[in-house]
């Protein structure tokens, strides 16, 4: 009867019931008391709250009085089976990509990071931007903050994260003029000789455009995915849509699509400007056939939590640029659960609200 209750209760990103996905472990029954033990796959804690409440209802109605239930985070890993050793301990490994700089991919590609580890998953952040790494001032990281075992580096650790960028091994102010060859090389270190440890998730942060770095990533590294970054106006989506065009030919799956600077509400007076335009990414992702994560609108509290080092969803996780954001992180995180338990074939088949 337990059982034949909690077969009724749907996983919110796949769809399909926790027993037939092989969710739920021991369930013990003592008089009118019901343990259940389950397997949860997205780290995100609103969708923990609606699976509780979910089962709660089912087992009461099915008789029990009183509901104990244990829950386990166990996020699956995108990793091809025969991937390598290459970063054997990280489950998931997500570029954040644009196709032209200048739409806040860094800031985004951070404030995910962030929202992942909030929710309880196991996060690294590493800056691939090799020209232009920006995330040591986003995080408020000096050079110092790194180390080393005298065998791997050890990336710094801020908010929770682990992070490596170039920006770390440089001094202020100076520029990387290199040739494809060498940044295979740099990009192949950072993968190789940093002591990354077990993740669920490492965000890259790419750099604009689609150079030899999308390339060697591609080539050396089994990508979960790929989240495109843009602005509304025409322009900017029509280089995304090149970013997107460039990871399907490298067959690197894109899981997403996230519409930066999408709206202004003036703070005094409440009136909207859509200053780049609205919702052109989410037109684009309906025409491509990708998953929308979500719109985050333009606010200056998001420059100035950059810039003083602490991230606005740390910073102000009330905001609605940090609500948006954390909307993306969960939906990105359920992608990726679908991409892992089911493939990558109906990524929009089972999208479910934000």
């Amino acid at each position: 009867m337990i059982m034949e209750a909690l077969a009724r209760v749907v996983e919110p990103d796949l769809g399909q019931d926790l027993v037939s996905l092989g969710l739920v472990g021991q369930v013990e029954v003592s008089g009118e008391e019901v343990q259940v033990a389950l397997e949860i796959l997205n780290p995100s804690r609103e969708r923990r709250q609606e699976l509780e409440q979910e089962v709660r209802r089912v087992l009461q109605e099915a008789g029990a009085e009183s509901v104990r239930l244990d829950f386990s985070l166990a996020i699956p890993s995108t990793r091809p089976p025969l991937a390598g050793s290459l970063l054997e301990g990280v489950k998931n490994v997500v570029a954040v990509a644009s196709g032209k700089g200048g739409v806040g991919k860094s800031t985004v590609a951070v404030n995910l990071a962030l929202a992942l580890h909030a929710e309880g998953a196991r996060v690294g952040l590493l800056d691939v931007d090799v020209y232009g790494p920006s995330i040591p001032a986003l995080m408020g990281l000096k050079r110092e903050d790194l180390g080393t075992d005298g065998r791997q580096i050890l990336p710094a650790e801020r908010f929770g994260l682990k992070i490596m960028s170039m920006g770390l091994l440089m001094e202020e102010g100076e520029a990387v003029i290199w040739r494809g060859p060498m940044l295979h090389g740099v990009v192949r270190q950072f993968l190789e000789e940093v002591a990354w440890g077990d993740l669920d998730y490492l965000i890259l942060d790419l750099p604009p455009g689609t150079g030899d770095v999308q390339l060697s990533l591609c080539q050396t590294v089994p990508l979960g995915g790929a989240v495109v970054v843009s602005t509304p106006q025409d322009v900017a989506l029509g280089v995304a849509v090149k970013a997107i065009n460039m990871f399907e030919k490298l067959n690197t799956p894109v899981v997403g699509i996230l519409e930066n600077m999408s709206t202004y509400v003036c703070p005094h007076c409440g009136q909207r400007d859509d200053v780049f335009g609205h919702g052109g990414a989410a037109q684009a992702s309906s025409r491509l056939g990708i998953p929308f994560l979500g719109g985050v609108p333009l606010e200056s509290r998001v420059r100035r939590a950059g810039d003083e080092g602490k991230p606005v969803v740390l910073a102000d996780p009330g905001s609605p640029a940090s609500q948006a954001l954390l909307r993306a992180a969960r939906l990105l995180a359920g992608r990726l659960v679908v991409a892992a338990r089911q493939g990558y074939e109906d990524l929009l088949g089972t999208m479910p609200r934000a």
